[in-house]
């Protein structure tokens, strides 16, 4: 009688299978992935920009004297000059400043949370949850209002050369400059306004199954921690997105 004996090469093997690659969760491996080939779209979309931007001719005059014209590139400091409730006033990119803080805060509030779920803390969680929900929330309605005041435009306009003034912007005109500027500011703030609102979509739905005590049952908060890196991210583009438009 024979017997055979089947030998198994031990299991040890950083990418041999049942392993966690660099101990990061197949979930946050594909998130990585994804926002890699986001942070690809966002760079294509900024690259398009800075190439459009140096198409066109600068403006090298006074910068008290400037004008809007379709003949140059606008000036960031006299395009976004407005502020809620404070019209006719120039406040040159305070309010961009602004919208920009909340956003970080939010970022820091997302950091607290995913500290508070490695803590096992259910309370904190949802406290950092829900204040980063509210901060994402008025970044959005801040962006609305900036759409709002740049489709409408400001009390001076702009006088094309057959003799008609247009104010605001749309996706053939503009009082800012070249057309192409109002196309490129609302398709790149708008797909960055995009990735926010899910962002707050998703944070709504991890703090619903944070209260509920979902992730508490699971014995980890990993799914907080997932969507915290896309928050992240959205943050961080947005830090290339006020450098573009806002300040070169």
């Amino acid at each position: 009688m024979s017997t055979s004996t089947t030998l198994e090469a031990p299991n040890s093997g950083t990418w041999d299978g049942g392993n966690e690659p660099l101990k990061a969760s197949y979930g946050k491996l594909m998130m990585w992935f994804f926002l890699l080939s986001d942070a690809f779209t966002f760079g294509a979309l900024l690259i398009v920009y800075g190439l459009s931007r140096h198409k066109h001719l600068p403006y090298t005059g006074d910068p008290d004297a400037f004008t809007f014209s379709t003949e140059w590139w606008p000036i960031p400091e006299k395009v976004y000059n407005a502020f809620p409730g404070l019209h006719g006033m120039d406040l040159p990119l305070a309010f961009v400043a602004l919208m920009t803080m909340i956003l970080i805060l939010s970022s820091v509030t997302m950091v607290l949370a995913v500290e508070a779920g490695h803590r096992m803390d259910k309370n904190d969680v949802q406290k950092w949850l829900l204040w980063t929900i509210l901060f994402g929330s008025i970044f959005l309605g801040c962006q609305a209002w900036e759409w709002a005041h740049f489709i409408s435009g400001d009390d001076t306009g702009m006088v094309l050369s057959d003799g008609t003034q247009i104010f605001g912007a749309n996706l053939t005109v503009n009082q800012y400059g070249p057309p192409l500027f109002a196309d490129l500011f609302f398709f790149i703030t708008g797909f960055h306004g995009t990735h926010v609102f899910s962002g707050v979509v998703l944070l709504v739905m991890i703090f619903i199954n944070t209260v509920n005590g979902v992730y508490h049952k699971r014995g980890h908060y990993e799914m907080v921690e997932k969507v915290g890196l896309y928050w992240h991210f959205v943050d961080l583009v947005w830090v290339f997105v006020f450098t573009f438009f806002y300040l070169i």
